[in-house]
């Protein structure tokens, strides 16, 4: 595990364009983010230095994925680039049936859409929130069952990420498979810190669901991060090639949801990929009535050749070395420092503990974007916060506010995109903040939205 930046993995590329960057001044960014609503969704990207509020389109895309491009057939129907990427889905997930989608969110849209019937319930290890807005949105109720290792933020627990399969199974048990469509796995857990499922507790779940009579699928987004840390931390997997435990991974669920935008690093795709004739029908007649004819579902040509490559790219493993040896760095030096974080490291991102690096702001107030925000002020950093702005949720009796257990920021890494050195900066700025951390006050909601509230919400400072 690498604990400086001399420990990291070399970059297994070379730089061929760059793109220019640059720090906006101080008082920029204090107008820019009033201007914002204390919401850094809201922010002008030229007005960001290191831009890390997420890791989803945001890629660099290779020299063979921009050649790829080039080979793009605008045919509507029957594109060669959807056949290439049907065979690539299919050679990873021998999946049956591929449907393209121009993103993750249209693919849970199309299958929450057609599955969920009003008051049934989705099981997963913990929904992220556009998987949870679709399931809310088709009435149906998204319940979280993260094992209890991912809710402590000090373990070294190596799979964090895991679903608590005795809550699971007693849960199918009471509810049983007239109320619960299907069960979803998210790899890795990006809402408690990009952690990694293992492949013994995906085991244990699809023997569960196969004991209910219940569907098990995958939101694989990330699948190649969670293949290569399964590697890493479950003996069994020691020497086999992260392609191979991929495709062990996929075979344990019957379908998947998919984000191009992550593990394929394109800047825009996605699909649903399934072994059930009949759902795939159903997701296919929606498909065409939303997104487009199903072999091009929203994409044009050359973006489906992308995704393809990517595909390929993504399960080279000195890429995913480097990749996760970034985060792993930024962890061993917030460690050093004594600032509070997920540990161990994830695969896609870093993770400040808000409460416990501010603990004077109440969850009321939204510590984690209260950091985020402070954190932008000094260095001109884009994070995400991951907690109660994201995620709370009114008791469905009282009304009352109920705060989730998690108050994070994320600090998600693009593919390709940033130097060890940018991250040293992210870092330094880090620790500068948290020395003056006291400083730090609390931000109310002055407008938002009833669902995904965190993406044009309008915030103040709390006088």
């Amino acid at each position: 595990m690498p604990n400086t930046i001399s420990d990291l993995p070399l970059e297994p590329f070379k730089i061929k364009v760059v793109e220019r960057i640059s720090l906006p001044p101080r008082e920029v960014r204090e107008r820019e983010l009033e201007a914002a609503g204390f919401n850094l969704f809201n922010l002008r990207s030229e007005a960001v230095y290191i831009d890390l509020l997420t890791d989803s389109g945001t890629s660099a895309m290779s020299d063979e994925q921009w050649a790829a491009m080039m080979r793009g057939d605008e045919s509507y129907a029957g594109s060669r680039n959807y056949y290439r990427l049907e065979a690539r889905v299919q050679e990873i997930t021998s999946y049956a049936h591929v449907i393209p989608t121009h993103q993750g969110r249209s693919a849970e849209s199309l299958l929450f859409s057609t599955v969920l019937k009003p008051g049934m319930y989705v099981p997963n290890n913990m929904h992220f929130d556009t998987t949870r807005a679709n399931v809310e949105a088709n009435n149906g109720n998204a319940v979280d069952m993260l094992c209890r290792e991912g809710f402590d933020m000090d373990s070294d627990f190596p799979f964090k990420g895991n679903m608590d399969v005795e809550r699971l199974d007693a849960f199918l048990a009471e509810h049983g498979r007239e109320a619960v469509p299907l069960v979803m796995i998210t790899v890795t857990c990006n809402s408690n810190g990009g952690q990694p499922v293992a492949m013994a507790n995906v085991r244990e779940v699809r023997k569960i669901c196969d004991a209910h009579g219940v569907p098990l699928f995958l939101d694989a987004c990330r699948f190649a991060e969670n293949s290569f840390l399964v590697r890493e931390r479950e003996e069994e997997f020691a020497d086999r090639s992260v392609k191979e435990i991929a495709q062990e991974l996929f075979s344990y669920a019957v379908g998947c949801t998919f984000s191009g935008k992550k593990d394929a690093l394109v800047n825009m795709g996605g699909f649903f990929a399934c072994n059930d004739d009949e759902l795939a029908r159903l997701l296919t007649e929606k498909l065409i009535l939303v997104e487009g004819f199903p072999t091009y579902g929203g994409l044009s040509g050359r973006d489906l050749e992308a995704m393809a490559q990517g595909l390929e790219e993504v399960l080279h493993e000195d890429y995913l070395a480097f990749r996760i040896g970034q985060v792993r760095m930024m962890a061993a030096a917030l460690e050093e420092a004594s600032i509070p974080h997920i540990k161990p490291a994830g695969g896609h991102a870093l993770y400040l503990d808000a409460k416990a690096f501010c603990p004077h702001i109440p969850p009321a107030q939204f510590p984690g974007q209260a950091l985020s925000t402070a954190l932008y002020l000094e260095a001109g950093i884009r994070s995400v916060e991951i907690g109660s702005l994201m995620f709370e949720q009114g008791d469905a009796d009282t009304g009352e506010a109920m705060h989730p257990e998690l108050e994070m920021v994320r600090f998600a890494i693009p593919r390709r995109v940033y130097t060890t050195r940018h991250l040293q900066y992210v870092v330094d700025a880090i620790i500068r903040l948290y020395e003056k951390r006291d400083s730090l006050c609390g931000l109310e909601i002055v407008s938002a939205p009833p669902r995904l509230r965190h993406f044009t919400a309008r915030l103040r400072p709390v006088q």
